[in-house]
Formats: C-alpha cells, sequence, structure tokens
C-alpha cells in the first residue's frame, strides 16, 4: 500500500527529518502499528495514520447503539401512556390539541390584527410563520416515521389520526401551540395568565403523545426550537416590527426563507427522495409565509389601516373579516386544492387576503365614509 510504504512519498511527507531516521533503522516501522514519540522531535509532531483510522467505525457503532436505545426507550414510554387511555382523556386531550390547530391560530391572529393590537398580530404572526418553516424544513430533511410505522404494534387514537400529516420529527401541533401561547405568556402582565398560558404550552405537547402521534422526542424538539424563536422575535424582532423603517428587511428576510425552502422542498420532491404526500405540508407553510411576507409589506407600506374604537366597530370588522375568510376557503376548497400546486397557492392567497386584502377594503371605504 502506497500510504504505508516506507519509499513512499507521501509518507515521508507526512512524518518529520528524525522519524525518517528511525524508520531507516527499523524494519517494524509504521506497518507494526506503534507510534513513533514526538516529544524529542520537537517541532516536527508525528502524524501517524494508523491510530485514528478506528474512530470513525467506533463513533458510528456508538451513535448506532444509542439511537436504538432512545428508540426503545421512547416506544417503551409511548406504551406506557396509552395503558391508561380512555374515552374521557382521549376526547378531553383531543380538545387540547385543537387548540394548536392552526386554524385556530389564524382566527388569534385575526382578532389581533384587525381590532386589538398590529404589533402583537405582527410577532404572533412572524413567530408562527419562521418557526413553522423551521419545523418543517427539519420533518423534510430528517423524514423521521410516525410512531406507528417504527413500531407496528403501538397504536394511535384513531380520532387524531386525520390531522396526523406529514412525517413526525419535529412536531407541527407542538409547534403551532408553543408559538401561540408562548408569544400570549411574553405579553401578559399578570403571572396567573402567564402561567396559564406555558402551562398550556406544556399540557399540549402531552396531548401529542397521549394520541400517540408524536414521540417525546418530536415534541421535546419543537418546543424548545420554537420557544427560543418566540423569545428572538418578543425581544428583538417585535419593537422594530411597526417601523417604517424595518419593513422591507423584515419582509425579505421572511420571503428569502420561504423561497429557498420552497426551492429546497420541491427537489426532494421531483426527484422522490421525500414522499409526495410529506412534502406537501412544507410547501404550504412556504405559501402561507410568502403571503405574509408580502401582505406585511404592502401593509406597512402602503395600506396603513387604523384600529376601530369601539366594541361595535371592533365586533362587525371580526365578524365579516371570517365571514369572507370562510368564503375564501369554500372556493380554494373546490377549485385550487385538487392539486398540490393549487394548495399551495390557495394558502398564499388566503394569508395575503387577510394580512392585505381586507384591511385595504376596509381602508378604502373608512376613507370614503371621510371624504
Amino acid at each position: 500500500d502506497l500510504c504505508h510504504s516506507r519509499s513512499s512519498p507521501l509518507q515521508k511527507a507526512r512524518l518529520c527529518p528524525i522519524h525518517l531516521h528511525r524508520l531507516a533503522k527499523s524494519r517494524k516501522g509504521i506497518r507494526s502499528g506503534r507510534r513513533l514519540s514526538s516529544s524529542r522531535s520537537g517541532k516536527y509532531p508525528c502524524k501517524s495514520p494508523i491510530h485514528f483510522s478506528r474512530f470513525p467505525g467506533l463513533l458510528y457503532i456508538l451513535v448506532s447503539c444509542t439511537r436504538v436505545i432512545l428508540k426503545e426507550v421512547i416506544l417503551e414510554l409511548l406504551h406506557f401512556i396509552a395503558q391508561y387511555r380512555s374515552p374521557f382523556f382521549d376526547s378531553f386531550f383531543q380538545t387540547v390539541t385543537w387548540l394548536a390547530q392552526e386554524t385556530v391560530v389564524v382566527v388569534i391572529i385575526c382578532w389581533f390584527y384587525w381590532c386589538l393590537d398590529k404589533q402583537k398580530a405582527y410577532i404572533l404572526g412572524l413567530t408562527y410563520f419562521l418557526s413553522g418553516l423551521l419545523v418543517q424544513g427539519l420533518k423534510i430533511t430528517f423524514r423521521i416515521p410516525r410512531p406507528w410505522i417504527l413500531d407496528p404494534d403501538f397504536h394511535a387514537v384513531p380520532s387524531a389520526l386525520a390531522g396526523a400529516t406529514g412525517y413526525s420529527c419535529p412536531s407541527g401541533h407542538t409547534q403551532s401551540g408553543t408559538a401561540l401561547f408562548s408569544t400570549l405568556g411574553f405579553a401578559a402582565k399578570k403571572k396567573s395568565w402567564k402561567f396559564l398560558f406555558f402551562f398550556l404550552i406544556l399540557l399540549i405537547g402531552f396531548s401529542r403523545m397521549y394520541l400517540g402521534v408524536h414521540t417525546p422526542w418530536d415534541v421535546a424538539i419543537s418546543m424548545i426550537l420554537t420557544f427560543l424563536l418566540s423569545a428572538v422575535v418578543w425581544y428583538w424582532a417585535g419593537p422594530r416590527l411597526t417601523k417604517p423603517e424595518h419593513t422591507g428587511k423584515i419582509a425579505l428576510g421572511l420571503f428569502t426563507v420561504c423561497v429557498l425552502l420552497g426551492i429546497y422542498t420541491t427537489v426532494l420532491y421531483i426527484t422522490r427522495i421525500a414522499d409526495p404526500e410529506m412534502a406537501e405540508d412544507a410547501l404550504k407553510a412556504c405559501g402561507a409565509g410568502l403571503g405574509f411576507a408580502i401582505g406585511y409589506y404592502l401593509e406597512g407600506r402602503c395600506i396603513r389601516f387604523s384600529l376601530p374604537k369601539t366594541g361595535k366597530e371592533k365586533a362587525l370588522r371580526f365578524t365579516v373579516g371570517i365571514l369572507s375568510v370562510i368564503l375564501f376557503m369554500g372556493i380554494f376548497e373546490f377549485t385550487l386544492k385538487r392539486t398540490l400546486w393549487g394548495s399551495v397557492l390557495s394558502y398564499f392567497l388566503l394569508i395575503l387576503w387577510i394580512v392585505a386584502g381586507y384591511p385595504a377594503v376596509f381602508c378604502y371605504r373608512e376613507k370614503r365614509k371621510k371624504s
């Protein structure tokens, strides 16, 4: 072998002059696997390629064993939780996990955005869409299957299977719940409300494990990453979201993330590396994120609507807005959502309508009344 030959130029280049002198006197040399001491060589340390050659194999074995052990422990924990299932707790935790549905989160964002506080709505929206892009990007990258696929003997609660789409890790519902209630927890002034919101985050995470659609590993990763991102958005991006000089930069940043993830997911989708059905959620998140980025820019630079002052005006604006959203969802259901790219386009248009389209309509109506 060229690397182990004493006359090899590669081997001579690796050894210092003192070691070459020793190697010339010894028949064993590098072939015996002995490490030549570099203590006397001073500035010529010996770097033998033999002694570290076994490390990658040992590291691979260590990582593989760790993965197997963790997998067994995690699945045993899910089996342990499943022993205590009952119809009452099935319904209870199904209700808890419903709090993290995208529909609930979007309705709350609409209420804050159209009626209460635009800045908090921006923070909540940016946290929700950014964390969603992060989670979907990790899902499509690692492609970890659901618990019942990892262990065919394990069965999830049947009522929860309809909402368990895409890959398993990280948990999408945990991401939604953490993005929503961590932002509300940061905004709350009373400690009792803070405790309630952060407790709901933990309860939603546990509900995903109880229903059997996620492992503790899925829930923990999603919860930690989303909470950290929520804190960054609240303390750093929050004060800048309503300032016109930062609107373009923030919108461009979110737009770039959506485009890059969309290209990455499309490549995995076309090459069949990722299951087409599993890639759908990531592409939908990209479409929704693009709608939020463009709508946020248009509202900050062009529309700039004002919030209603009376309770009657708030109720009217919110009711009309939600009815318009339901109308568009019904139209998209029978037109665009029949294909993958149509679904992506429907998410883009729906979020764009919420953030910029509907505010432009009632802003134009208010200007006409004043004139």
